[in-house]
């Protein structure tokens, strides 16, 4: 195995809306970022690879128009994943490990704001027994909440306190949407309030990968990859239990995240009732720093929040305030799909 390494980490401010915004312009500064932080030329990348949704653009390979941003010219090893960068990072750690590349530019974007995403996120259900019923992701997500409620995990109450510690922890992030005092706020589904929810926006985020003695001369604290691993729920919601996530146990096992404890763990959790499940799953304890950067509940660019929890992980290893650091990502209702990723600096390695 090669050793691999996120080398640098870009991410746009997220809005609420950015009607005078294509992706390409979404795109392109967070782009020159994050190769401006390495000094590389997009020629000079190995392999590039995006996360995207067409259902959000609402046209067929819309992810193509984003390669401008990118440039394409002359042509350029590249791939793109219809799940969120985080997947899309994964295919260029698998792409690093085969030989074929020492370096990646992995970016992923959404645009929420066109459309009303909670039916365009019904597309993702069986589309034999549940999409033709319509239950939107706050409606599934509320089914979670319930069944936690139910089993004695949580409670209304614990659930906003985990929606006021991820926005006051956003407060000291410049790139988060929703921060400070949010109210719990009126039911939007019972039992989850609009301040359980996350805030609907468009935004973009890029991290450089490399390999090696490459990483290390692209980066003085690379955050090393040590593992990573995802796993799937099964389809049908009704076959699950949905006050636990065996996947992202599974993931977090084959990943090493139970080896030695972690210090930081940034949890892609839309909803205060999945912090919950996720926090149990992979046992983290009140002695770990659980999104500091404020989570999924202070930004949730869709298809771009998870890339952007192994982004802020990896960036708090850059900036030595942490030494090892559990990072999550999901997909689909009810944490159906999940990635988890190890990262280390440095001195951890040694």
């Amino acid at each position: 195995m090669r050793d691999v390494a996120i080398v640098a980490f870009a991410q746009s401010v997220h809005r609420r809306r950015t009607d005078e915004l294509s992706e390409v312009d979404l795109l392109m500064p967070v782009l020159h970022e994050v190769l401006g932080a390495t000094g590389l030329k997009a020629n000079e990348i190995g392999f590039t690879c995006s996360g995207s949704a067409d259902y959000l653009a609402g046209r067929a390979f819309s992810f193509t128009m984003a390669l401008d941003g990118v440039g394409a010219h002359p042509p350029i090893s590249e791939s793109h994943v219809e799940m969120d960068g985080a997947w899309a990072l994964y295919e260029a750690w698998v792409k690093i490990q085969t030989g074929e590349a020492d370096t990646a530019l992995v970016y992923s974007y959404g645009k929420s704001s066109p459309g009303r995403v909670r039916d365009v996120l019904t597309r993702q259900l069986d589309p034999y027994y549940l999409a033709p019923l319509w239950p939107d992701s706050v409606a599934l997500a509320a089914l979670q909440a319930q069944a936690l409620i139910d089993a004695g995990d949580t409670d209304e109450g614990a659930l906003a306190e985990i929606g006021a510690r991820n926005r006051t922890a956003a407060v000291d992030n410049p790139y988060a949407q929703l921060t400070g005092d949010v109210p719990a706020g009126d039911h939007l589904v019972h039992p989850l309030r609009t301040g359980d929810c996350p805030p609907i926006g468009d935004g973009a985020a890029a991290v450089v990968l490399a390999a090696g003695d490459t990483a290390r001369a692209l980066c003085e604290r690379p955050a090393w990859i040590r593992g990573i691993d995802h796993r799937i729920e099964a389809h049908s919601l009704g076959v699950r239990d949905l006050t636990d996530s065996p996947s992202a146990r599974l993931a977090a096992e084959h990943a090493g995240a139970f080896e030695r404890p972690v210090d930081t763990a940034e949890l892609h959790a839309p909803f205060t009732s999945q912090e919950v499940v996720l926090r149990k799953a992979l046992g983290l304890g009140d002695e770990v720093s659980v999104n500091p950067s404020g989570g999924a509940l202070a930004a949730n660019p869709i298809m771009a929040a998870g890339l952007i929890r192994l982004g802020e992980a990896a960036a708090r290893i850059h900036r030595g305030e942490s030494d090892r650091a559990l990072a999550h990502a999901t997909s689909g209702p009810c944490l159906q799909q999940n990635l988890v990723a190890v990262l280390e600096g440095e001195s951890a390695h040694a």
